[in-house]
């Protein structure tokens, strides 16, 4: 493996884990707002992961959220890996003077 591509994996691997943390977080205050109740009726019925709720597809979290959730990310917004990426990248770029 080229030395580029490895760091570029090493990279990416960073992201990750940092954007992995951030999304932990998020899970963990969101339960604490919602007293838990992460998941409608829906969700229960097929036994949904709640922390699923927060990574992939809106459509597919919006469709198994509690009303509690809704309006929890309406204070703190669903933060997707792609939008993660992008602010990660941007704070680690050296401003060109």
């Amino acid at each position: 493996m080229s030395a580029r591509i490895a760091a570029g994996f090493a990279e990416w691997r960073e992201c990750r884990a940092e954007y992995d943390q951030v999304l932990y977080a998020r899970y963990e205050r969101a339960a604490e707002a919602c007293n838990e109740a992460l998941l409608n009726e829906r969700g229960r019925r097929k036994r949904i992961d709640p922390i699923s709720l927060f990574m992939g597809p809106s459509i597919r979290a919006y469709a198994y959220a509690s009303p509690e959730l809704i309006e929890h990310w309406e204070a703190y917004p669903r933060l997707t890996y792609a939008e993660f990426e992008l602010q990660w990248m941007s704070s680690r770029e050296s401003p060109n003077w």
